[in-house]
């Protein structure tokens, strides 16, 4: 199952959460997920354009723990290994919940991100896949590493179908 056939979730916050959704807008991926009330994120509320559902106030780790509960799976992207905050939460609440998790980081980290994301899908029976990782204003490159991954991924899944 490539990244086109499952909907991509995140809280919308700036960073590693929009730039999954962005990515699912242009490649028109289904796309969804939990954001605070106020659409709140630190840039501000959050566009209409992201088909996200506020919770019912505006509480962050309420948000990151209904995503990770509504999802099959959630793939945590980020710069180096170590998780911080927010974040380090969506992994707990992983793992709380016995839902399947896998941390992708730039720095070190897996050689092909893509393959290991397309494979982890396809394991867990993903069809809803949160996405999370580090705000923009914690980690400026997260988004382009999001992006890469997940437009290799879709290459890798074409050129495997």
């Amino acid at each position: 199952m490539g990244i086109e056939a499952i909907k991509l979730v995140s809280g919308g916050q700036t960073g590693a959460d929009r730039a999954a959704l962005d990515f699912a807008i242009e490649y028109q991926i289904a796309h969804g997920g939990w954001c605070p009330a106020g659409r709140l994120a630190e840039d501000g509320p959050l566009p209409a354009r992201y088909q996200l559902t506020e919770t019912p106030d505006g509480n962050y780790a309420q948000r990151t723990e209904w995503n990770v509960r509504d999802s099959d799976g959630t793939v945590v992207l980020s710069i180096g290994e170590t998780l911080t905050g927010g974040t380090s939460e969506t992994v707990a609440f992983a793992r709380a919940r016995g839902k399947p998790v896998l941390h992708l980081w730039r720095n070190g980290g897996p050689a092909a991100p893509e393959l290991e994301l397309l494979r982890f899908i396809r394991d867990n029976g993903i069809k809803v896949l949160n996405v999370a990782g580090p705000r923009a204003s914690q980690a400026p490159e997260v988004g382009a590493f999001v992006r890469e991954v997940f437009e290799q991924a879709l290459a890798a899944g074409h050129a495997g179908s």
